[in-house]
């Protein structure tokens, strides 16, 4: 499960477009940041997505994917032209489809390689999922299908993107917007699907035209209850309403950090059933994921620039700058479900893992020097937008040697720091699982 949200130019502080998202997935399922530079293809070819072929474009635009390692597509991502794309999956009464097909990360990625803005990311959406709809499993260790909601933003506007099926919606965004696990337009679209309201009038999902509410006629109910999605985006929706006018970078990653209550009373183990935006697995089936890497766009006309943990639980990590156009730092060899301490993902769920022994008391350790290392970089981000490839480049270099260096220092730390509130037995039991599977020994 998973959040995404957008504020444009009349909220933010500087008249920027600023775009956040956490990706939650299985709690071993390492997610990778990666840069595709913009290539030209010969006509007549083929792109191989997750599990099918479809007809390439002849020309793809350089992006910056943040993805699942064994998925083609990508959970959020930009491209060179300012797009910033996020997917949610939505749980609608429309069967899914089983058969390989074309999945909601595919879609992302692909209409990221192929738009120019918003409103062409939106097109490029509806014209695939209407040619080949979207079928296909979308987890890694187990089976999950579901259908899937866009937020897609430019430096100067957003649109919402909701899809059942080959059936669609779209409005377009004022102020700023969020979408989370269940549909949120109504009757409030901009643009739609021809049959949309013809089939659920038929399938008796409501009685006329007038009477259609896209969300409450098409929402699966069960599924969407027990995502909380509904709840999930409420906090977010309240808090960029509490901070309109003052939405910056530092914003979006307090959103992208919240546990929805004081983080002082939160724990890990709190709740079976509990959601929140910055997601943590627990015992059972019913909090199954967490998030596993988060990421945020500041979009404005004198550069873009993005934020990304490539690590999981960013209550834990740090947030750190890339540009597309600049090569990415050494993150180690590319992670997957296996235990690699040489990999930045990996080596940060050393101390993901311990923090969560005894969050309250843990995190309050270094939580203020993270704080502080986050400010000086969008500090000195700002002043380097303009800058050299190489002079971002050195800056880039230089704050991920600075986060592995530190995290180091923090592993030692919180190992060496007595538990005070000990952990539900069940819980701790569930991790211990977790970790046995990624052969992580602690």
């Amino acid at each position: 499960m998973c959040d995404t949200m957008v504020a444009l130019p009349n909220v933010t502080n500087d008249g920027s477009v600023l775009f956040a998202k956490n990706s939650d997935r299985e709690p071993n399922e390492a997610h990778i940041i990666t840069i595709i530079p913009a290539t030209d293809y010969k006509a007549g070819s083929n792109v191989k997505c997750t599990y099918i072929e479809i007809p390439q474009v002849e020309h793809t635009n350089a992006v910056l994917l943040a993805k699942p390692f064994w998925i083609w597509g990508a959970e959020m991502g930009a491209n060179e032209q300012g797009v910033v794309i996020g997917n949610e999956a939505v749980f609608t009464k429309i069967p899914y489809g089983k058969e390989p097909g074309l999945i909601g990360m595919d879609f992302l990625r692909l209409a990221l390689e192929r738009a120019s803005n918003a409103k062409n990311a939106v097109n490029t959406i509806v014209f695939l999922l209407e040619k080949y709809g979207q079928s296909g499993n979308c987890s890694y260790k187990h089976k999950l299908y579901y259908h899937n909601s866009y937020l897609i933003a430019d430096r100067k506007e957003a649109w919402v993107l909701e899809t059942v099926g080959k059936h669609w919606a779209a409005r377009k965004i004022k102020d700023f917007y969020s979408i989370s696990n269940a549909l949120s337009i109504t009757n409030n679209w901009d643009l739609v699907s021809k049959d949309l309201v013809r089939v659920a009038i038929e399938k008796k999902w409501c009685r006329s035209n007038k009477e259609f509410n896209f969300s409450r006629s098409y929402s699966d109910y069960l599924f969407t209850q027990f995502s909380k999605g509904r709840e999930r985006r409420n906090v977010s929706m309240v808090f960029l309403e509490q901070n309109k006018g003052n939405i910056n970078v530092r914003s979006m990653m307090d959103l992208l950090r919240s546990h929805g209550t004081d983080s002082s009373d939160w724990r890990p183990d709190k709740s079976l059933v509990e959601w929140s935006i910055c997601m943590h697995k627990g015992f059972g089936p019913i909090r199954a994921s967490q998030s596993v890497g988060s990421f945020i766009a500041h979009l404005s006309q004198d550069g873009d620039t993005y934020w990304v943990t490539a690590t999981s639980a960013p209550c834990t990590g740090l947030f750190k700058p890339l540009w597309i156009d600049v090569r990415l730092p050494d993150m180690g060899p590319k992670p997957n479900n296996q235990f690699d301490q040489s990999s930045l993902w990996w080596h940060h769920e050393l101390l993901h893992r311990e923090v969560m022994k005894d969050y309250s008391n843990r995190i309050s350790e270094y939580q203020d020097e993270r704080d502080c290392l986050e400010i000086e970089w969008i500090e000195t981000a700002r002043r380097l937008i303009s800058a050299s490839k190489r002079e971002r480049e050195g800056f880039i270099t230089e704050t991920y040697r600075i986060a592995q260096d530190v995290t180091e220092d923090w592993i030692e730390k919180i190992k060496s720091s007595r538990i005070k509130k000990q952990n539900r037995f069940y819980y701790k039991f569930e991790w211990q699982g977790i970790n046995s599977k990624a052969k992580l020994g602690q």
